[in-house]
């Protein structure tokens, strides 16, 4: 416990410091900048029976990773449930259970189960404890985590991630049968390290160790560089097909169709602690491509 905490001070110390250096946008007090949504072209949603689909929920269940937590959205190195996108009582987030609760619900009918960290391999035991509230909801948002390795060969193989996510939705339904079930697609990775490498702050705070994978000597525009980076995209269109696919086999799930997989996350949604996390601006675009999911008829 102590060689944890002397690390999370020394990335504390170190982050700060960065941030503080020269004109870094972590210093800035303006205003986050707002980016517009990804004009490429995303696979079209699978309709979900009209009849089945019950567009004002009354009970909210998150299961998920750190974007569901908030994690890096209001502090270095802590989650900030209060303004998660999923289950969020912050107004500025206006989080989806905001939207469709309202603010003298929120707390009594949504739960936010999610876990920073968590991988696919865990959304069946989150889904059982989400089955265990009977919610009339239920939002998916799982994956950066397992395209997020040290390395591309430790990425979870695709077969591996689609079956975690079958058996999620096999637990949810043994004990909510009727529960409806939002997926986000995984953001696109190599989106976000487009965007953060222009920040010489944050290519020092990646080194940190922040998804490797991805975000590993950042600034390296090499060939191998680039066949690395383009691995780890191409996992995670995979497996948001693996995610649209397996949804599409339940009548009471909707696939985001590659919304959050195709927006366009500029500085002023990611973490200004690690350039990488949606900040609260970030989640409340996020709450935004939920809602108008959720909501279609």
């Amino acid at each position: 416990m102590r060689g944890r905490r002397r690390f999370r001070t020394a990335v504390a110390a170190a982050t700060a410091a960065l941030l503080c250096a020269g004109a870094s946008a972590g210093c800035s007090s303006g205003a986050p900048e707002r980016a517009a949504p990804s004009r490429t072209a995303t696979p079209a949603p699978v309709p979900t029976p009209t009849s089945l689909w019950d567009t004002s929920p009354a009970s909210v269940a998150a299961v998920g990773d750190s974007l569901t937590r908030a994690f890096d959205a209001c502090s270095l190195l802590a989650d900030c449930p209060e303004a998660s996108w999923a289950t969020g009582t912050d107004p500025g987030v206006n989080s989806l259970a905001l939207r469709l609760l309202g603010p003298e619900r929120v707390a009594g009918h949504s739960w936010n189960l999610a876990r920073t960290g968590a991988r696919m391999a865990e959304l069946p035991e989150q889904m059982a404890a989400a089955a265990a509230r009977k919610p009339e909801l239920v939002t998916v948002l799982m994956g950066a985590n397992d395209a997020c390795r040290p390395t591309p060969d430790l990425m979870t193989p695709v077969a591996d991630f689609r079956a975690s996510f079958a058996s999620a939705l096999a637990r949810l339904r043994a004990g909510a049968p009727k529960a409806q079930v939002y997926v986000a697609s995984v953001p696109d990775l190599k989106r976000l390290w487009a965007t953060g490498r222009l920040d010489a702050a944050g290519l020092r705070i990646w080194e940190l160790g922040v998804c490797g994978s991805m975000l590993a000597d950042a600034a390296d525009l090499g060939p191998a560089a680039e066949r690395r980076r383009a691995t780890v995209s191409e996992r995670v269109v995979a497996y948001n097909g693996a995610l649209a696919e397996v949804c599409a086999g339940d009548e009471r799930c909707r696939y985001d169709g590659g919304a959050v997989h195709g927006f366009r996350f500029g500085a002023g949604q990611l973490s200004p602690w690690d350039r990488f996390h949606p900040s609260r601006d970030g989640q409340a675009r996020l709450a935004e491509l939920a809602y108008r999911r959720i909501t279609e008829r």
